[in-house]
């Protein structure tokens, strides 16, 4: 079954159109006929405002409505669109759903953080050799999610941390300050105790990390010359080199960041928050390494439209 999957959340929009045989969210397998990914940010200034800007809008709109052709020329009828974070906390969420609808066709799914944590949980173990039981951490724009889990979600929990908020919220210098990312610090490490203290994360075998902020952090590590998903997908960076690549970035301007082979030009600027948001769970959850995944929750989206 040919399937399109989008997933809108704070800093990016995707599309996945991909192929699925088998059944259950976590017993299919996916191959892939498209992966595309757009940096709109759309949640900009929300934390600030709470409200979706004008911009932040016709931003989305452009993204969606290459994606809906993509989608109509291939002739797919089975389309599911799930918005995250931002669309949650934002007061206009409906100027949202009505554009959305104008260009797709159907509502999107302001999913919940529990439905955000299932999906999220699916696609993270898709394929995955490691031991368990899992913690999995999805670093979004705006929120993260906590899930514990072996065969399937056990514990979940969203909280309020993102590289885009972090930025937004402390992280006004270029490069920061250290007033700035100690402010920065503090409000991470309460949103993560916070989450431990609900999912019993420290006992979990194996951390796996997915979406930008972490496989960027991943290709930095590697030193690789070029983005290359399959080298990042499932690599084991160890704490040092994620300590060391968040200190780095931490410490360079915008420009120099732009500058990096593996760095996307939508995540230079708020890639130092989600660093030291990966940074702070290890260090609290007590983890020597972290699993990168290349399959997250846009994956999920696809096994469950089958």
């Amino acid at each position: 079954m040919r399937v399109a999957a989008i997933d809108c959340g704070t800093n990016s929009i995707r599309l996945l159109i991909a192929d699925v045989t088998g059944g259950g969210l976590t017993g299919g397998r996916l191959t892939d006929v498209a992966r595309r990914m757009e940096i709109v940010r759309l949640g900009e200034g929300v934390d600030r405002t709470g409200r979706l800007s004008d911009a932040a809008l016709t931003r989305t709109k452009k993204a969606l409505i290459a994606y809906a052709s993509e989608i109509a020329e291939l002739g797919i009828a089975r389309v599911r669109m799930c918005a995250t974070s931002a669309s949650r906390d934002a007061s206009n969420a409906a100027d949202f759903r009505a554009m959305v609808h104008g260009v797709l066709g159907i509502e999107p799914e302001v999913i919940t953080g529990d439905e955000e944590a299932r999906l999220s949980f699916a696609g993270a173990v898709a394929g995955l050799s490691a031991e368990r039981p899992y913690l999995i951490v999805d670093i979004g724009g705006g929120s993260t999610e906590f899930v514990t889990g072996s065969d399937g979600v056990e514990h979940a929990i969203s909280m309020d941390i993102g590289c885009v908020r972090m930025t937004e919220r402390h992280l006004h210098s270029d490069p920061p300050t250290a007033a700035e990312i100690a402010a920065a610090t503090g409000d991470i490490t309460a949103a993560v105790e916070t989450a431990l203290a609900a999912v019993p994360g420290r006992s979990a075998s194996t951390l796996v990390g997915l979406a930008g902020t972490v496989t960027t952090v991943a290709a930095l590590a590697q030193g690789l010359d070029s983005y290359d998903a399959e080298r990042i997908h499932h690599s084991r960076v160890p704490f040092s080199s994620v300590a060391k690549v968040t200190d780095e970035l931490l410490a360079m301007p915008v420009s120099a960041r732009l500058a990096l082979p593996v760095m996307h030009p939508g995540r230079a600027d708020v890639i130092g928050g989600g660093a030291l948001i990966l940074k702070i769970i290890m260090e609290r959850a007590g983890f020597s390494s972290v699993v990168a995944s290349e399959h997250d929750i846009l994956d999920g989206i696809a096994f469950s439209i089958a």
